[in-house]
């Protein structure tokens, strides 16, 4: 989960929610349209959207070789376990701090 002002203006909400996968994990098929941004770190970020509705798919991290964060809203599954990491917490909407005190005893 990141607060970061860049995923809340992407998002349209007070945060952005991702699953992170080692690229070999995932297919990616269809089209996309792709924005590349450069993060706070100075690594840039090339996010995929669907071309037909405009919601992010998922992204490629550059910082981080080999893996793809994909938005938990593109399972559309509410039995998708929550996000294990919140970063950016100094951005964090006050509102939104019961979702860090969730029990994660489940999580691995």
């Amino acid at each position: 989960m990141c607060h970061c002002l860049d995923c809340q203006r992407r998002t349209g909400a007070p945060f952005g929610a991702q699953s992170r996968f080692r690229r070999e994990q995932v297919q990616v098929e269809g089209l996309s349209s792709t924005y590349t941004r450069v993060a706070d770190s100075g690594n840039t970020v090339s996010f995929h959207f669907c071309p037909g509705c405009g919601s992010t798919v998922y992204w490629e991290p550059h910082g981080y070789p080999g893996m793809i964060s994909v938005a938990l809203g593109a399972f559309a599954d509410p039995g998708f376990p929550p996000p294990a990491y919140s970063v950016y917490e100094s951005r964090r909407h006050p509102w939104t701090q019961h979702i860090a005190n969730q029990p994660m005893e489940h999580l691995d």
